[in-house]
């Protein structure tokens, strides 16, 4: 089946937790703002497009303490949460919508994906993380990604 990765907006990093380490029995982010995804990792597959949108080098989003800390885990790994930078989820939510499709044009040609990407399913994969950044925004709140192996 492949990974699955869950994008979504939580309060902080114990609200984060909450959402895939549940005591009651629902499905993982149930209740929270959130879309799930194959194939876009928030590590190494979304760096290129935080890179094109922030205008931060790697290095500079690798030093980052928030790009890709491991929140939380469920059992031995099984699923794991990271955090997405707060400088991604702000420059997002602000991110003009229409340069979506450019900035999904330079990930694609960034390597991390095979030659044969999909560039629309790239931009809505953007058009849908920039509507959740700026939700999260409006609320104070910070993104996340769980992923079920």
């Amino acid at each position: 089946m492949g990974a699955l990765f869950g994008y979504y907006a939580a309060a902080d990093d114990e609200d984060a937790v909450r959402a895939v380490v549940r005591a009651d029995g629902q499905p993982m982010g149930t209740g929270y703002d959130s879309f799930v995804v194959k194939g876009v990792d928030p590590v190494v597959a979304l760096l290129p497009a935080e890179i094109l949108v922030t205008g931060r080098t790697a290095d500079a989003i690798e030093a980052d303490p928030r790009h890709g800390r491991l929140v939380g885990m469920v059992g031995d790994g099984e699923v794991v949460t990271l955090s997405l930078t707060d400088s991604f989820c702000n420059s997002l939510a602000r991110f003009d919508r229409k340069q979506l499709g450019e900035v999904a044009r330079g990930w694609s040609a960034s390597g991390v994906f095979n030659a044969q990407s999909d560039l629309s399913g790239l931009t809505g994969f953007l058009e849908d993380l920039a509507a959740l950044a700026e939700r999260a925004s409006v609320r104070g709140h910070r993104l996340y990604c769980w992923i079920s192996m």
